[in-house]
């Protein structure tokens, strides 16, 4: 009896969400951004695929950016561009990381310090909001970004860390308008799961 009460009670708390998510564009927000990110990604595969075949080979370029580059070099150059609004595609250093001798616990590395950067730049700013020239900058550079971290709160810092948008820009956002650390310690461990679906997919085209 407790638990049909219980689910009850739920339900209509799942549907006023619904509701506010329809109401306010979250859905629509989300297909557009997938929509951007789709093509944008079939014309970089497509690059890619025509520059691995007729110009040079990736697989070896891979290979000679690991005998080039230190292992620490290149993870604190992750770690910056993960803080700084996603600067580099994470892509590039999964797809380095299986040249590497332990490509699982590289990969492993890289997640840890994308999540890590997530949270530096949530701190980063917050700190913002100290310094007026950089507050102003980044409220105008920022306006939409904070108007829908305002809005969605938690839910947009989870499809940062899903979806191909920049995870950093949510978290600095989410400092911006100081929401609670606990929910973007908590929704950004979704961030794990990107680069588990990405590393597994790359993997499989990376020789």
């Amino acid at each position: 009896m407790k638990k049909k009460l219980s689910k009850k009670n739920k339900d209509p708390h799942v549907k006023r969400l619904h509701n506010y998510y329809q109401r306010t564009g979250f859905y629509m927000f989300i297909w557009e951004s997938i929509k951007k990110a789709f093509w944008p990604a079939v014309v970089i595969a497509i690059l890619v695929f025509v520059f691995n075949k007729y110009v040079y080979n990736i697989n070896d370029g891979l290979q000679k950016m690991t005998e080039t580059f230190s292992r620490p070099s290149l993870l604190i150059t992750f770690f910056i561009s993960e803080t700084i609004l996603g600067l580099v595609p994470p892509e590039i250093f999964i797809a380095w990381s299986k040249k590497t001798s332990t490509p699982l616990l590289n990969v492993a590395i890289l997640a840890v310090l994308s999540y890590l950067g997530g949270i530096t730049a949530y701190f980063l700013g917050k700190t913002s909001l100290k310094i007026k020239s950089i507050k102003q900058y980044l409220e105008v550079k920022m306006a939409d970004h904070l108007k829908n971290t305002k809005k969605w709160g938690g839910l947009l810092i989870l499809v940062g860390a899903l979806l191909p948008l920049p995870f950093a820009i949510s978290c600095l956002t989410a400092g911006m308008i100081r929401y609670p650390i606990k929910n973007v310690i908590i929704f950004g461990l979704f961030r794990f799961l990107r680069f588990a679906i990405y590393a597994w997919a790359i993997f499989s085209v990376v020789s």
